[in-house]
């Protein structure tokens, strides 16, 4: 299984996790995407994007085969059922929104790990597909191998941030820049923006996890990277499409 697990080998490998924002539905938008060398993981976005449970495993699927990681982004963090579909159809981690305590956390963990870590139900005839192996294989090695990827994207996560990252099981912290501005009153981009994703950034590494934020551009990226950040976005599915079809319109008009 662990041959697989494309971001989890890179980030072990101390390689920067460069991903992008899959919100668009079917599978010939993700393979063309992924056809670009240099990616690592795919956010499948359930949450604000078109994609459903319906979509996961073909998704997954695809994405794997081209040597990337996809990680699902479930609506909540309030329903168990939601992280069981999304790891029962193969994905290589989960993204859940809004964690704003270390309960929150702890129940996340839990949900996501076979026991006796955890409290996930056995039984998927196709999980292990994605894989490679066995489900016999799968069920006792991927405790160890699937990430657990929590967003810090409010003022309560915000203030709560260093007893999240100290929960065992949780492998990624990764900050919701937009809603942490929102939910904080602060101005985005602000000095008490930038010291609070600071914030958020020391308690991560102090922890020992993965670090991680939302960019719209690579050169947003690089700069998180070179502030100590680990894993990265770089560029959403719809967004990249408007600003290439309107760079042609301009051109052709000229």
């Amino acid at each position: 299984m662990n041959a697989r697990c494309h971001l989890k080998n890179a980030l072990a490998k101390k390689e920067a996790g460069i991903g992008m924002w899959l919100t668009l539905p079917g599978t010939a938008l993700a393979r063309t995407i992924a056809t670009i060398p240099g990616f690592n993981w795919f956010l499948v976005d359930a949450e604000h994007g078109q994609i459903t449970d319906k979509d996961y495993y073909e998704l997954n699927n695809a994405i794997t085969s081209h040597g990337i990681s996809p990680i699902i982004r479930i609506p909540s963090s309030d329903d168990s059922w939601l992280i069981k579909r999304a790891l029962d159809s193969g994905a290589h981690g989960l993204m859940i929104p809004m964690v704003h305590n270390a309960t929150i956390a702890k129940r996340i963990v839990s949900q996501s790990k076979f026991a006796p870590q955890g409290t996930r139900g056995c039984g998927s005839p196709f999980t292990h597909h994605i894989f490679g192996v066995s489900e016999n294989e799968y069920e006792v090695t991927c405790n160890d191998n699937l990430l657990v990827v929590l967003q810090i994207e409010s003022q309560d996560g915000h203030d709560n941030v260093e007893e999240i990252a100290a929960v065992d099981g949780v492998d990624v912290l990764f900050v919701g820049p937009f809603d942490l501005a929102k939910s904080m009153d602060i101005k985005f981009g602000s000095d008490e923006h930038e010291a609070a994703i600071a914030r958020i950034l020391k308690a991560t590494k102090a922890a020992g996890k993965v670090a991680s934020i939302f960019c719209m551009s690579g050169e947003q990226g690089r700069k998180r990277l070179a502030q100590g950040f680990d894993m990265v976005s770089i560029a959403m599915d719809t967004d990249s499409l408007i600003f290439e079809f309107t760079r042609q319109l301009e051109a052709v008009k000229a």
